[in-house]
């Protein structure tokens, strides 16, 4: 899982699936975005105009990382 932040588009993306596919993007609702890769799975979130949704300040810097052969 990674989440990233743009300060300059100020949005934030939370990517939660590794492997790179294909993608369609599902807006559901104004500021927020689903990425929805192979077998309808959720693969990354974007929230945009994330400042005036979050205090950025308490969620960043996050740095999260699992591993390969880790299971949830």
């Amino acid at each position: 899982m990674q989440v990233l932040y743009n300060a300059k588009t100020d949005t934030l993306y939370i990517r939660l699936d590794e492997p790179k596919q294909d993608v369609i993007n599902k807006r559901v609702s104004d500021d927020v975005v689903l990425d929805v890769g192979d077998g309808d799975r959720i693969v990354g979130i974007e929230i945009i105009d994330a400042s005036s949704h979050l205090n950025l300040k308490n969620i960043l810097p996050v740095e999260f990382k699992i591993s390969a052969g880790a299971k949830a």
